[in-house]
């Protein structure tokens, strides 16, 4: 309910997709507020290269993210690792030889 008049909300993702509850939207604040809701699955290919161009350029800093790695042959230790240290800017990641 903070979008302007005439502004724009753009939906990504999946709600409900697994059966769980559908997002309700509320119509008569949308009719007379003329606000567009804009749906999208996924996000389109251009961004891929337009996410690389930002890296490239140091307009996004990835510092903050923490990625710890391991071998194929640790995977139960990969798969408890993530389970344990789960959550935002953390990485779990397998790769053929650590």
């Amino acid at each position: 309910m903070t979008v302007r008049e005439h502004g724009r909300v753009v939906l990504m993702g999946g709600v409900g997709m697994l059966g769980g509850a559908d997002l309700s939207l509320p119509y008569p604040w949308l009719m007379r507020n003329s606000v567009t809701v804009r749906g999208q699955w996924m996000y389109p290919r251009a961004a891929n290269v337009g996410i690389i161009r930002l890296v490239a350029s140091g307009a996004l800093d990835l510092a903050p993210e923490r990625v710890t790695r391991f071998g194929l042959a640790e995977v139960d230790k990969a798969v408890a690792h993530a389970a344990a240290s789960g959550g935002a800017f953390s990485r779990t990641v397998l790769t053929p030889m650590a």
